[in-house]
């Protein structure tokens, strides 16, 4: 009788196995529908304060709850191997959307965005092609061409700087627009280019970014661009000691250095955030994929009170007349980021 009462314990738990084992999805999707749903974001390696896209997509984040009262949970990521854990947990604890940043999430979220059919997801920044994923684009090129024939304008030596993160697509297309924006003022203008590094510490190692952009200012450059999260401060604060001007990326960034931060690229990360936060809310999900550039406010050049006397009126009448054939399609500007 005893074995008979053990053989029946041991078999009612392999089947509890199984059956959690199976039902994973289902898990999941009961988890979130008893917790009640609410929006989600998960930071990169950079942190959500790295002053640059991390905390633009903060300040979409912090604009929705500022504007509905409504919380949201969210998540930094140490290393981009928690990103499965965490996106599956936020799942069970509710997240709708759960938003994620960045090219190095792609593979991460495409695995989970399977896994858990109904849970919502965005990726800024990269693509993957599900129906539970929106993936927002931006044409990084445009912003960067804008920048990069500012760049041009106000450089005296005719060489530009470019310091990108990784080497990776969506780097390519800022560094591409870049140059072709500066050879579209200056067609013998020369641009130096240097890479951070090959993992995610390269968005967030300002040390090494002030060593970059200290070796292209030995080599002539007078103007540089960094499109390389939290390192860009090193790179600002380089070009500040050595009287060189910087441009800055994705939040406008001007005011970190008054007088040496010729503009900025900025990527509206922030009202990214923020509208898919509220298209969640408002039942208006849709997956698919949405690319924004100059005409779509997506990108622009940063112009306030921090860089004003370093634009010439000239500059600013050149520069919009820019923006405006580029939205018109009069100049064509030919990066894919391969």
């Amino acid at each position: 009788m005893k074995k008979n009462i053990l053989l029946l314990s041991a078999f009612a738990a392999l089947t509890l196995a199984a059956c959690g084992a199976k039902d994973k999805n289902k898990d999941a999707a009961s988890d979130a529908k008893a917790e009640g749903r609410r929006p989600a974001i998960i930071f990169d390696a950079g942190g959500k304060f790295d002053k640059s896209f991390n905390e633009s997509a903060y300040n979409g984040a912090e604009a929705f709850k500022k504007e509905t009262g409504k919380s949201y949970m969210d998540f930094e990521l140490k290393n981009p191997t928690e990103l499965e854990g965490v996106l599956r947990k936020m799942a069970q604890r509710g997240g709708d959307p759960i938003v994620t940043l960045g090219f190095n999430s792609s593979e991460a979220l495409g695995k989970i965005a399977k896994e858990l059919p109904k849970s919502n997801f965005v990726l800024v920044d990269s693509e993957v092609k599900e129906p539970n994923v929106k993936s927002i684009l931006f044409r990084e090129e445009e912003g960067s061409f804008v920048v990069g024939a500012l760049a041009a304008m106000k450089s005296a030596s005719g060489k530009v700087g470019f310091i990108g993160g990784m080497d990776i697509p969506v780097i390519r297309k800022f560094s591409c627009g870049f140059e072709q924006g500066a050879k579209y003022v200056n067609p013998k203008a020369e641009v130096i280019a240097s890479t951070v590094g090959t993992t995610g510490e390269a968005w967030n190692n300002p040390t090494k970014g002030g060593e970059l952009a200290k070796a292209q200012f030995d080599r002539g450059v007078d103007v540089v661009f960094a499109a390389a999260g939290g390192t860009g401060n090193g790179v600002y604060q380089a070009a500040k000691d050595n009287k060189k001007f910087a441009i800055g990326v994705d939040s406008n960034q001007n005011h970190l250095f008054p007088g040496t931060m010729l503009t900025s690229m900025v990527k509206r990360v922030d009202v990214a955030v923020k509208k898919a936060f509220t298209d969640a809310a408002s039942g208006q999900f849709a997956g698919g994929t949405v690319s924004l550039g100059l005409a779509e406010n997506g990108v622009d050049w940063a112009d306030d009170e921090n860089n004003k006397s370093l634009i010439t009126a000239d500059m600013r009448t050149k520069v919009t007349q820019i923006k405006k054939d580029i939205v018109d399609g009069k100049i064509k500007i030919a990066c894919d980021g391969k």
